[in-house]
Formats: C-alpha cells, sequence, structure tokens
C-alpha cells in the first residue's frame, strides 16, 4: 500500500470517527465544529483519490479550517457561554479527535518527504497544515470545554489587559 492509499483509508477513517462523535455530542456548537472537520475530511479525500487515479490536478485552495470554524464559534457564542462542563464522551472524543490528527500530521510529512511528484509533496504539505489546524481547533475546543475560565483569561484576554486584543 502507497502513501496515497493509506492517506486515503486515513481520510475515511477520519469522516467515520467524526461523523459518530458529531452524533455523540450532545451540544450543538461541538456537534457543528465536529461537521465543519468533516467536510475538510471529504475534500481531502477527493485530492487524494485525484493522485491515486493519476489526474493532473491542483492543490486546492479552499477556505482555511481555521476560519470556518471561527465563524461557527463566533455564531454561537452565547449557546457556548451556556455550557460550563464536558461530558466524558465528549472530552474522550475530542482527546481521540486530536491523536487521530497528529497521527495524521505525522503521517503525511513523512509521505511529503519521500513523495516523488511535485504535486503529490504540494499536496501533502497543503494536508500537513490543514490537520494542524484541525489539531488546534480540538485542542482549543478541549480547553474551553474543561477548563472554562482559563480559555477565557488567555483567548478572550479578560482579565488580563480587560478585554482588548492591542493592550
Amino acid at each position: 500500500m502507497d502513501a496515497v492509499e493509506i492517506a486515503i483509508k486515513t481520510e475515511t477513517d477520519a469522516i467515520d470517527f467524526y461523523g459518530k462523535a458529531a452524533q455523540k455530542t450532545s451540544h450543538p456548537v461541538g456537534k457543528k465544529m465536529f461537521l465543519s472537520i468533516i467536510e475538510d475530511e471529504k475534500r481531502h479525500l477527493e485530492v487524494l483519490k485525484c493522485i491515486f487515479e493519476g489526474m493532473d490536478i491542483e492543490v486546492p485552495e479552499g477556505k482555511n479550517p481555521m476560519g470556518r470554524v471561527k465563524t461557527v464559534f463566533d455564531e454561537n457564542r452565547d449557546l457556548m457561554l451556556s455550557r460550563v462542563a464536558a461530558t466524558s464522551d465528549e472530552v474522550q472524543a475530542l482527546e481521540m479527535a486530536m491523536k487521530m490528527e497528529k497521527d495524521s500530521v505525522d503521517f503525511y510529512e513523512k509521505a511529503a518527504a519521500s513523495a516523488r511528484e511535485r504535486k503529490e509533496k504540494a499536496v501533502f504539505e497543503r494536508l500537513v497544515e490543514e490537520e494542524k489546524q484541525h489539531y488546534a481547533i480540538f485542542s482549543n475546543t478541549l480547553q474551553f470545554l474543561t477548563d472554562t475560565g482559563n480559555w477565557f483569561m488567555w483567548e478572550e484576554h479578560s482579565i488580563v489587559d480587560g478585554g482588548t486584543p492591542w493592550a
């Protein structure tokens, strides 16, 4: 099995896992986050299938995953604030998602280093960056759900500087 075949399997597994996590997540914002990540993984899967089929492709530009999730969080800020603690299933799903994303980053870094074609290397490098962003999204969400007060202090500058990003 070559790197592209393994990557296709990895993305398929991620879509399946995040779909199940979205179904189990009771918090609407968490559900939207998982569904948003699924869309990124589906796009990754299509690109990888094009490589596998030997098509001449361009590295996908698309919307930055962090931008889309930030929008989901911005749209639901009041709803998020009403959530104080996560259930153990949600925490476990986020921890597993973080591990999957870290493993994906490691795999794609190796695949990029050994890619023979310029476009294949570019796609794997792009996947590394997007999977790193997914990891950051999950990490930030886990921090919010397990330690909301500390999350607000660091993410919203609520205590240190009164909430102003320039202070």
